[in-house]
């Protein structure tokens, strides 16, 4: 590379990867063949509209690409159509909104401090500026079940647009058949944000909302579905030239939202990500795919035992999915912002994060948010969670010793050396 500024940087950031362990659980490691379809020659080329309907010439390629990757995407989660054009996953989530909503109508969510997405009526964002959002949120947090009661109460009060189920920290599975039951009477279409557990969708080891009669799904297709970084809109109906308008129906969901996507909200689509999306469908339809899903939560579920063996109060007292939450306030005394520098000292990487009802502020919260989809991509088991637990614990309760964080760093490092990154060479 002649650009040696940014070769040192792209270095460096491998050697941090290989040298440390990832457990954001919104992060994970993509295939050799994956990162090679993002950096193709699709890169090169505009593809402005849907394939076989394109504003530029010199498409066969494109079309076939595209096509390929929504084929992929209907069969792993059993929709009737799938947009994979979407940049990320807010927009997809924006996309959906303005194919159903108008200014002013109201959308249903579950409360951010609980475990929603910022997209999911944060106050600043351009979607809470636009729509009323109304908030759910847990009723136990020992167990971290959800006041559903609360939901139907305040969805017969406020008659909502959209029901929307989904998260960015909880560690639970949804009760999709109650939000159907509640949506259905009140008319709401039903939209799941299944960003953080998509893959464990696919893989055939959480609960799919389609299932329930859910009419639309978006997520992001890295996380646990191991992707590039960029997102996709899967929705139930009938599939019409995205080109010509049509009623605004339940039925019509899936060319309301390609209509909004383009030209709605954005232009050309990213035909190297698009391609590099069908890969990772591809990847995701194999039957070791699966193994690596049931691996995940196995993980999970061991790490979050081992963590709360060490007296680490956990939000929920442990995890159904890939994440847990971590409450670092109750359990060591400090903030989570301190516990992530700590953490990221030694080269374990995780991210602070707000707990239910968080008397701490977001940049300084109680809590920190950990998960196993990038490690257990990197091949650690079960018999490796209390490993991981004893370094979390010892790091934290020793959070002002250099010389103890010195030493569990090498540890750490020595340790992640056994396990290579999926796409080095």
């Amino acid at each position: 590379m002649k650009d040696k500024q940014v070769e040192k940087l792209i270095a460096a950031e491998a050697k941090r990867q290989r040298e440390g362990l990832e457990l954001i659980p919104s992060e994970n490691y993509v295939s050799a063949e994956v990162m090679a379809a993002m950096g193709s020659v699709f890169t090169n080329k505009y593809s402005e509209g849907f394939p076989g309907k394109r504003y530029y010439g010199g498409q066969i390629n494109t079309d076939a690409v595209e096509q390929l990757a929504i084929d992929r995407a209907k069969n792993l989660f059993r929709a009737d159509h799938a947009n994979v054009q979407s940049h990320s996953g807010a927009p997809a989530n924006e996309a959906v909104y303005h194919a159903w909503m108008e200014p002013g109508d109201t959308i249903m969510g579950m409360e951010l401090s609980h475990g929603g997405h910022l997209t999911h009526g944060r106050p600043g964002t351009i979607s809470a500026k636009l729509f009323n959002f109304v908030r759910y949120g847990i009723k136990d947090i020992e167990t971290g079940e959800l006041d559903y009661d609360r939901m139907h109460e305040l969805a017969l009060k406020t008659r909502p647009k959209i029901i929307l189920a989904g998260f960015s920290s909880y560690p639970r599975e949804l009760n999709y058949a109650k939000f159907a039951e509640i949506g259905n009477e009140v008319n709401a279409v039903l939209m799941a944000d299944m960003s953080h557990i998509a893959g464990l969708i696919a893989g055939g080891v959480l609960a799919n909302p389609f299932d329930y009669g859910f009419h639309v799904i978006t997520t992001t297709t890295h996380k646990t579905l191991r992707g590039p970084r960029g997102a996709m809109i899967l929705s139930q109906g009938k599939v019409s030239n995205p080109l010509k308008a049509v009623d605004k129906t339940k039925e019509n969901l899936p060319t309301l939202i390609d209509r909004t996507v383009f030209p709605g909200l954005q232009g050309g689509p990213h035909m190297h990500i698009i391609a590099a999306k069908a890969v990772a469908f591809y990847e995701a339809s194999q039957p070791e795919f699966k193994s690596y899903c049931l691996d995940v939560l196995t993980n999970a579920k061991a790490l979050s035992e081992a963590l709360m063996k060490k007296g680490i109060k956990l939000v929920t007292n442990g995890t159904d999915n890939h994440m847990m939450l971590a409450d670092i306030k109750t359990s060591f005394g400090f903030d989570g912002d301190v516990a992530e520098k700590t953490l990221d000292r030694i080269g374990l990487t995780l991210n602070k994060n707000v707990i239910p009802n968080d008397p701490l502020p977001p940049y300084k919260p109680s809590g920190v948010r950990l998960g196993t989809p990038a490690i257990t991509t990197r091949g650690l088991k079960e018999e490796h969670m209390e490993q991981l637990a004893d370094w979390i614990h010892l790091a934290l309760s020793h959070h002002n010793d250099e010389t103890a964080l010195d030493k569990i760093a090498t540890e750490v490092k020595g340790f992640a050396s056994g396990f290579p990154l999926p796409n080095d060479t």
